[in-house]
């Protein structure tokens, strides 16, 4: 079965705070939100390029502060979406909104339209850097909310950041220890980025911020990520992904955002190939054989895992086996 979300962007809808690190609107390249009539026309379009077999598709609200807004509003989106969830189309709704704005009349709302999956932008789960970010909410506040989106049947994800002020690798990692502890079964992980006209970007002239570097960055998602997998945490993504304007013009520091994703997956990679440099041969020739799903991750960014065995032996070919899974490798010697 194959998960392809329809994301309909709301940027700061309603959200009352305007957190150090935030520009919604110049993350997502979406200045205002789009009325019902567009959003249709956009869901059509999505639903036209995707297979209808062995697919199931969620209607995600990104971007905003979804249960910050009215109640009237909220449920004119929903309606919106309803006749595609009727359809079978859509299987359910995800959104994405804060801790401090769920609440059980809302909840209850929600489960009436379908809604399956609720992400909680969490970013941190300890409270100085909760406040040095000015996020306006406690890692209580996140408890609390969790627990009873839990408890009223949704699935919970709880998203966090790296590289935030007072951000450490310590404090990451505890985050990403308390967001399993809460029960989230996704996550995402975003690396801190400074974006022009922020608070944060006063900080950082002022030299009172650094942002985390890109191997830094790389290095803690590594060890977040494969934590997240031992534990049942899908991990939906790692890294935003801009579009070039947005990095060209509204990025003033920060880490190397581009192709994140595979660079922490080629260093995971890179990490289980280490037994085979202790075997290595000049002499020998090898064929390593992956899933079809991680062959690219396996070869590294820019080749990065197969030039680095090639300092080890004759030759290399990392090919794809389907009989595999996962991080399970084989390897024929010749």
């Amino acid at each position: 079965m194959r998960h392809f979300n329809i994301p309909l962007f709301i940027p700061e809808k309603a959200c009352p705070f305007q957190c150090i690190f935030c520009d919604q609107r110049k993350i997502t390249g979406v200045e205002d939100s789009l009325q019902i009539k567009e959003f249709e026309t956009q869901i059509i379009n999505y639903l036209s390029t995707i297979p209808t077999e062995n697919s199931s598709v969620l209607l995600a609200f990104f971007g905003g502060t979804f249960t910050g807004i009215s109640l009237k509003e909220q449920e004119e989106y929903l309606q919106m979406a309803k006749p595609f969830i009727d359809s079978g189309q859509i299987a359910g709704i995800r959104i994405s909104t804060r801790p401090d704005y769920i609440n059980q009349e809302n909840l209850d709302l929600l489960k009436r339209y379908h809604v399956s999956n609720i992400e909680l932008g969490a970013q941190s789960l300890n409270n100085e850097v909760l406040r040095q970010s000015y996020r306006g909410h406690t890692y209580q506040q996140v408890a609390e909310a969790s627990k009873l989106i839990l408890n009223n049947g949704f699935e919970l994800g709880l998203q966090m950041m790296l590289g935030l002020p007072g951000d450490t690798k310590k404090t990451a990692l505890q985050t990403a220890e308390h967001i399993i502890a809460l029960g989230a079964t996704e996550t995402r992980i975003y690396p801190t980025m400074v974006i022009r006209g922020t608070a944060l970007e006063q900080l950082w002239r002022k030299g009172k911020y650094n942002p985390i570097s890109t191997e830094k960055a790389i290095e803690q998602s590594v060890e977040l990520f494969q934590l997240f997998e031992e534990n049942k945490v899908r991990v939906l993504r790692m890294g935003l992904y801009p579009s070039e304007d947005f990095l060209n013009n509204e990025v003033v520091a920060g880490p190397e955002i581009h192709h994140f994703k595979e660079k922490v997956m080629s260093r995971i990679w890179g990490q289980k190939f280490m037994p085979l440099i202790q075997k290595a041969s000049i002499d020998s020739s090898i064929i390593i054989y992956v899933s079809p799903l991680q062959l690219n991750f396996a070869i590294g960014y820019k080749a990065s895992n197969k030039l680095m065995l090639n300092s080890y032996y004759k030759k290399v070919k990392i090919k794809s086996d389907t009989k595999l899974q996962n991080y399970n490798y084989r390897v024929d010697y010749y």
